[in-house]
């Protein structure tokens, strides 16, 4: 009886956030070692599905960088990065078109679908969802984004569909670019107007000490993370995530989170109860 009630009180803890968030959006950069160890995979595919189940307007946006760098090397072409970002020829270019949109969105849908859900595969070139423009000459086909046209995920949600997207775009003129996963999640968010931004990372957060482990901030302002980018305190892939906080929020998103995909079920942790994982960013100073 007490595992019993357990599971009651768990609920009863849930039921003002499922009331919170009924009918609100939700977006999530899917990436990390929840992309490759399968008991997360499958954790974090029944964790969306279920969000959208009880009302959440749930839209996925993933990377799988290191998916590419793998198909590169099989295919005997070498990956090469500036300032963390991958050089993309044409060839490479080919090669992140067939990885991100083929492979692992599919992947990702069929996983989705299999936990109950009705998942759709996208990529920004679909439905003219993100323009893209060139960042420059020295990386190739890597993109900035222009604009996003936010209007077939409004379609594919009412119709109780559950977006996956790729993060891949055309500019103006057809031309597909390769753009960072955390920046697509970011304005997605922004153009959805949605309710919270959520980043799964292999970190625990946001430190103020990034070696020190016991300096975890669960909350943090969006001004407090231009200085920390500006100060060096961040470096490497966590500097795109805290870019799309910040992106986010300036876009009317409520609040942004950044969290630890390596926890099981971390997404419902941040949502439904009191605690939450993970670091908060909130527009504004503290």
């Amino acid at each position: 009886m007490e595992e019993v009630a357990e599971k009651a009180r768990v609920l009863i803890e849930a039921l003002p956030y499922i009331r919170m968030f009924y009918g609100k959006t939700v977006v999530i950069k899917y990436g990390g070692s929840a992309m490759i160890d399968p008991g997360l995979k499958e954790a974090v595919t029944k964790d969306i599905v279920l969000l959208k189940y009880i009302g959440i307007n749930t839209v996925v946006v993933h990377g799988g960088g290191p998916e590419v760098s793998h198909m590169m090397d099989r295919l005997g072409k070498k990956p090469r990065f500036i300032n963390g970002l991958r050089v993309t020829d044409q060839e490479t270019m080919e090669i992140v078109e067939m990885v991100l949109a083929g492979r692992i969105n599919k992947e990702i849908v069929a996983l989705i679908n299999k936990s109950g859900g009705k998942g759709v595969g996208l990529s920004g070139r679909d439905g003219n969802l993100i323009v893209a423009r060139q960042r420059n000459s020295e990386l190739g086909f890597v993109g900035d984004i222009k604009a996003v046209n936010p209007d077939i995920l409004h379609v594919l949600s009412r119709e109780g569909f559950i977006p996956i997207i790729a993060p891949i775009a055309s500019d103006e003129e057809g031309r597909p670019y390769n753009i960072n996963a955390d920046h697509v999640a970011g304005h997605i968010a922004a153009a959805l107007k949605a309710d919270k931004l959520i980043l799964l990372t292999d970190v625990e957060g946001v430190f103020a000490d990034p070696d020190d482990k016991t300096t975890l901030l669960s909350l943090i302002s969006a001004e407090d993370i231009r200085d920390i980018i500006h100060d060096g305190s961040v470096s490497g892939g966590m500097i795109p995530k805290l870019e799309a906080c910040v992106s986010a929020l300036e876009g009317g998103v409520s609040r942004a989170h950044i969290i630890d995909g390596r926890v099981v079920h971390s997404l419902l942790l941040e949502i439904f109860t009191n605690e939450g994982i993970g670091t908060m960013v909130v527009k504004g100073q503290l």
